[in-house]
């Protein structure tokens, strides 16, 4: 009996198995068949159930597959297309670390090169020394870079520059790859597999020099052309023209170049190049273009306007660019100057007599140019408003241009100075031209009857980080700006309207929204759309709108980038602006200068500012190398603002505009105060506010009373204490921020995740109040749930929508507010909320 009854399970079992795995058993389609599921993969990867019953009633061919098979035929080609994808990028991947090692192979042979160079250095100065006779004779330390200047008489003959053309073209080498330069890392940029290139800058030679070399999935052809094409990605370029070109041996040319500059500075003259820049192909398939100074008097088709530049000398440099097996290219890039620093004032010589200065704006801006170049061509870059990168590109340009033409005011683009006797320290200057749009298409230009008038100065700050500074003005624009002039610069945007500042008054209500329409590849410059909300004072039209709107470019506000500018530059637009719309621009430069060697003062301490709350952010020093060098920091801050003006408006105009620029000044050095003594950091510092406890004790309240209310612990481990704690609160994945309990209350500190969710630092966190950020069912929901909150200490909100200070919808899946308690006496310091799973809509 107990053997019939195994038999029965036994058989009961086998059959329960049989049956699993004809439902599941593997089904062979046919071409047909497959066909047809790959018609609707294209459409819809991941039917739903009805969408996968609907196909086996539609497609005959189908009617013999249960739908669960189906189900599996999409899930696994799915499977199959993630993994094709993943192969490709892995793939990708392996070719660009392939092609980085052997340019580090490279690198690490030439560096061996110069070891073994200033060892044999080494020992030949040691024999010198014990025989002095000796060492007055010879010269064989001096650098192999200094090389003189070739007179235009060579110039003349075609066979005398092929001479200087294949001369230029060996010491190009010997720098690009060689060990004629002795070349350092640059600070702050170390290789590797995600950063952009190698960069070095010359340690010990003539001039200032910079060298850079990268992968770029471009072919060597294209990348030449955009490279010689320098106007459209140096952005200090005015113009570049090419006066004769012939051809040289193995393809090559050869061209006679005359290159002008701008200044970056109103207290500096620009810079003009007469240069011969060699085309040529080497034997190993490389494409090398190199360039060098020639003497003489080839200054272009206008001798008059070239007074106002100085002549600088361009020393062997160029691009050497090799093709990678798989596609794309090892570029190398050499700049090699020599920017005549005894033409500037003293203050202003370490500007050009750094090569972190030359790296930041020319070497590392060619290759990131290229780089984004290459991306945009594989589609990668997302487009901004429906704009074309192209496009994004050339406003950014137009920007920079305009900008750098008002700092300049040279005379053959039409501007005069008013009245400079060198006591003023506002200069104005007026451009009489008539279109000034900057655009190819004469409907979109600017028709004025008077002009444009430019109002400049510039000024050194102390011991102020530029990019703290910059980002500070990009943030509290109400802190420094005049809500009627902006809106009397856009008003010149409408067809023949012109208002003096005060004449329609305004009130700005605050709000400023940033709406971003692009950024470059490692975000060191930005393109956005400001909004100023205003409405008319005036009662017949007090609920009319008059919101202005700006486009803007803000770079440099990466603390971290050594030699770096910090820029603002902005200019009025229409809502609904047009590719081709026309630009004034006006705006901010600081540019660091390099501090020489025991030029320490002493730096007060004291701050004499409340500006904001938020000043007082940042870390406590850390080192006090790092403290010593960020109290001992200078820079040049240059400001130029533009303003349209009708001819009979001239002086009115021009005593606005004097009076605006210095009420901007005398902002600037407000903040420049506050923000002086230690600089600001991103990170989490020290003191939140004043009167507020210490960001390690306030991150200690923070978890104690969630635990308390809650129940649970906010962190994983409860055994973190002071340093770690605040950091792994810092480090949280959901957005943790603090209010105070004032009527209207506002943010005093959010960790990491929540300055992403608002898109804001903590130096304008302070400005932001609790009810900004929520949308009207938000608001409700937390109205309704306040009073629990402050009777019970916390309340659970449900999902909903916020809105981050760039106006973009941020939604959550919960909120969780809590009362944040003291240590001392258990009272109520400030509210705490965090918002779990948060993202952008």
């Amino acid at each position: 009996m107990a053997m019939a009854v195994a038999q029965h399970r036994e058989s009961s079992s086998s059959g329960s198995i049989d049956k699993h795995l004809d439902s599941g058993k593997y089904v062979r389609y046919t071409a047909e068949q497959v066909e047809a599921l790959e018609r609707v993969y294209a459409e819809c990867p991941k039917p739903s159930s009805l969408r996968r019953q609907q196909l086996i009633r539609e497609c005959p061919i189908l009617s013999n597959i249960e739908p669960k098979q189906i189900k599996v035929w999409f899930q696994n080609r799915r499977c199959r297309e993630k993994q094709r994808k993943e192969a490709s990028r892995l793939q990708t991947v392996n070719r660009k670390l392939t092609a980085m090692n052997k340019l580090l192979m490279e690198e690490n042979d030439r560096l061996q090169k110069q070891v073994s160079q200033l060892v044999c250095e080494n020992g030949f100065m040691r024999q010198q020394l014990h025989t002095p006779s000796a060492a007055t004779t010879d010269a064989s330390c001096d650098s192999v870079v200094t090389t003189p200047q070739h007179t235009m008489r060579d110039a003349n003959n075609p066979a005398g520059l092929l001479s200087i053309a294949e001369e230029t073209l060996t010491e190009f080498l010997s720098k690009a790859t060689g060990t004629a330069v002795d070349w350092v890392q640059m600070p702050g940029m170390k290789p590797g597999p995600d950063s952009v290139g190698i960069f070095a800058i010359s340690q010990s030679c003539s001039g200032v020099a910079a060298r850079a070399c990268g992968l770029v999935s471009l072919e060597p052809t294209k990348i030449a052309e955009i490279l010689k094409d320098r106007p459209s990605w140096f952005r200090d370029c005015r113009s570049l023209e090419v006066f004769t070109m012939f051809p040289a041996g193995n393809g090559g040319t050869i061209e006679l170049v005359y290159t002008q500059t701008y200044a970056p500075t109103t207290l500096a003259p620009a810079r003009d190049f007469w240069t011969l820049r060699y085309t040529t192909s080497l034997e190993n398939g490389s494409l090398v273009v190199c360039e060098r100074s020639l003497s003489g008097s080839g200054t272009g088709p206008n001798p008059a306007a070239a007074a106002q530049f100085v002549r600088a000398e361009t020393l062997p440099s160029g691009y050497l660019i090799r093709p990678c097996e798989g596609g794309g290219s090892i570029i190398h890039i050499v700049d090699h100057l020599n920017l005549e620093a005894w033409s500037v004032p003293e203050v202003l010589r370490p500007l050009y007599e750094s090569s972190k200065v030359v790296a930041q704006k020319m070497t590392i801006a060619a290759l990131r140019y290229i780089r984004q170049i290459a991306q945009e061509t594989s589609g990668e870059v997302v487009y901004g408003l429906g704009r074309q990168p192209a496009v994004l590109r050339t406003f950014s340009q137009r920007l920079s241009r305009g900008f750098n033409d008002a700092v300049n005011g040279f005379n053959d683009d039409g501007w005069t100075v008013l009245n400079c006797d060198g006591a003023e320290d506002v200069f104005i200057a007026v451009n009489s031209t008539k279109n000034l749009s900057g655009t190819s298409n004469p409907a979109s230009s600017l028709t004025f009857l008077g002009g444009i008038l430019c109002a400049k100065a510039s000024m050194l700050l102390q011991n102020v980080p530029p990019a703290v500074l910059v980002r500070f003005l990009r943030e509290h624009r109400s802190e420094w700006a005049d809500f009627n002039v902006d809106a009397y610069s856009a008003a010149s945007l409408k067809a023949g309207t012109y208002a003096y500042p005060g004449m329609r008054p305004t009130r700005f209500t605050g709000s400023q929204i940033i709406m971003p329409l692009g950024h470059t590849i490692e975000h060191e410059e930005m393109l956005e759309v400001i909004r100023l909300e205003g409405h008319s004072l005036a009662q017949e039209d007090a609920f009319v709108s008059r919101d202005i709107h700006l486009l803007q470019i803000c770079s440099g506000i990466d603390e971290n980038a050594v030699g770096a500018c910090s820029e603002l530059v902005f200019a009025p637009i229409d809502e609904m602006f047009p590719d081709d719309a026309p630009l004034i621009p006006s705006g901010f430069r600081i540019i660091p200068l390099d501090s020489k060697p025991g030029d320490k003062k002493e730096v007060a301490t004291n701050r004499t500012l409340d500006l904001t709350s938020g000043f007082e952010v940042g870390p406590a020093t850390t080192a006090g190398t790092d403290a010593s060098s960020s109290q001992n920091t200078r820079s040049v801050l240059t400001i130029a603002f533009q303003f349209p003006f009708d001819s009979s408006l001239q002086d009115n105009v021009a005593v606005m505009a004097r009076q605006y620029v210095r009420s901007v000044i005398s902002s600037v050095q407000r903040v420049a105060m506050a923000i002086s003594p230690s600089g600001i950091s991103p990170s989490v510092g020290a003191k939140l506010s004043p009167g507020s406890p210490e960001a390690v004790t306030l991150a200690h309240w923070i978890c104690q009373s969630y635990s308390y209310y809650i129940g649970s612990d906010l962190l994983r481990s409860d055994s973190l204490v002071g340093d770690m704690m605040l950091k792994q609160l810092w480090h949280h994945q959901d957005a943790i921020l603090c209010c105070s309990l004032k009527p209207l209350p506002v943010f005093i500190f959010a960790n990491q995740a929540g300055l992403d969710m608002l898109e804001t630092t903590l130096v304008a966190l302070q400005d932001i109040t609790l009810d900004k950020i929520f949308d009207e069912a938000g608001r409700k929901a937390l109205c309704t749930d306040f009073a629990k909150l402050m009777e019970q200490g916390f309340a659970y909100l449900p999902a909903g929508i916020c809105m981050s200070t760039m106006g973009r919808h941020v939604s959550y899946d919960q909120a969780i507010a809590w009362k944040v308690l003291t240590g001392e006496d258990n009272t109520v310091h400030c509210l705490a909320f965090s918002f779990i799973n948060w993202s952008f809509v």
